[in-house]
């Protein structure tokens, strides 16, 4: 028998889905929208919705934006020449947040993980093999994260753009291995950018 009335059980039910939300604090969220008043609740639920519906990836980068095109890649003060790869939109965030970046950005939606199923084709490579072979870039900084399935798939991109007239680097080991970039610091994030080097 559920200790909770069905409505609250299956908001708690659905809280514990997220990530890092266990049983106890989903209870607690459920019985705070509950007791909260109603405009707060349905406006959190607007939000959610909204954020499904109106949520897209940039066309060019990959990265979560409200348009087709992302805020950062219509930015013409970034530098053109620098483009950074990363995992997910979150990296993008958290190095955005450091400052100590200004080039353009490329999301792969992943890395790869064949124990996972995850090759190549389940992530955006080939339209970053396309944008770099445009020969718009200096550099490529593979910000993949710093353990085994991140510098598998950092290393398997510097083979497939050797030969290219760029520039391929690396995050520096400010980031533990093991790590994320998401979860970094900005000072560890900030070392690790000015500390990159060449594959």
């Amino acid at each position: 028998m559920n200790e909770h009335a069905e409505p609250v059980e299956r908001l708690i039910k659905a809280l514990e889905k997220l990530p890092g939300v266990g049983a106890r604090s989903a209870e607690r969220f459920a019985y705070h929208m509950l007791d909260a008043p109603q405009e707060e609740t349905m406006e959190l639920a607007r939000a959610i919705r909204d954020m499904k519906r109106d949520a897209k990836e940039c066309k060019q980068c990959y990265n979560i934006s409200g348009e087709d095109e992302c805020r950062i890649c219509r930015d013409r003060s970034r530098d053109r020449t620098l483009l950074c790869v990363v995992e997910t939109y979150q990296d993008v965030t958290a190095i955005e947040r450091t400052g100590a970046y200004r080039g353009l950005y490329h999301v792969l939606r992943g890395r790869l993980a064949p124990l996972e199923g995850k090759g190549p084709e389940n992530l955006t490579i080939r339209r970053l093999l396309e944008r770099v072979k445009s020969g718009e870039f200096r550099e490529v900084i593979l910000a993949t994260n710093p353990d085994m399935e991140g510098d598998g798939t950092a290393m398997f991109l510097a083979q497939e753009m050797a030969g290219l007239d760029v520039k391929v680097t690396r995050l520096a080991r400010g980031i533990p291995s093991g790590g994320r970039v998401k979860l970094a610091g900005k000072s560890i994030l900030s070392d690790a950018l000015e500390g990159r080097t060449e594959l």
